[in-house]
């Protein structure tokens, strides 16, 4: 693969060491994310049991009073809408891409080009899937709340607008806790 496993990366290495740059209390995370990034030929792959890069959207309305979450059937969890890369690089193309089929939404503002967060999960065994880690790139988008019917895909027992207020109560995890800080600091109405 040499040169071209290196150019596929590039763009990617570079948004996370932009990211690293500007969040420097998740080093850790992001230094995880560049090592499996550097060292995992078929990263961007689900057939790579180990573990693979997802692209994740967080999906704010225009007042950012709004999220839009789902319920995700296999992990009985309230997350934000995402999914497998399938061998794209393109991080943000598949984060768009998943918010689409997630939720039958058309009209998205990408409101950074940015990694707006990152996340390693564990993802437990799951029929013939062994257990592994997806290494989670998140991007902040917008939607306009209400303008569009929401149509639940067969990943998932529900989509909804969750209310800022009560993201926690549905998932409680920290980085639920550091998306919700991120909007509310870097991107008020």
């Amino acid at each position: 693969e040499g040169l071209a496993f290196s150019l596929k990366r590039q763009p990617l290495k570079q948004l996370l060491i932009n990211y690293k740059n500007n969040h420097s209390d998740e080093k850790s995370l992001i230094e995880a994310s560049i090592q499996f990034l550097e060292s995992t030929p078929q990263c961007f792959n689900r057939n790579n049991l180990n573990g693979h890069f997802t692209g994740s959207s967080w999906i704010v309305d225009e007042t950012r009073e709004w999220v839009l979450m789902t319920h995700h059937r296999k992990l009985d969890l309230w997350l934000q809408l995402g999914g497998h890369a399938d061998g794209c690089s393109d991080l943000l193309k598949v984060a768009l891409s998943e918010a689409r089929e997630e939720s039958g939404f058309n009209v998205f503002n990408v409101l950074s080009p940015d990694i707006f967060d990152l996340g390693i999960h564990r993802i437990p065994k799951y029929n013939n899937t062994p257990a592994h880690f997806h290494y989670d790139v998140r991007f902040i988008l917008e939607s306009p709340h209400g303008t569009e019917n929401i149509i639940v895909s067969d990943e998932s027992h529900d989509v909804a607008w969750i209310h800022k207020n009560d993201v926690l109560n549905k998932n409680p995890e920290e980085s639920m806790v550091r998306m919700l800080k991120k909007t509310s600091v870097n991107f008020a109405p």
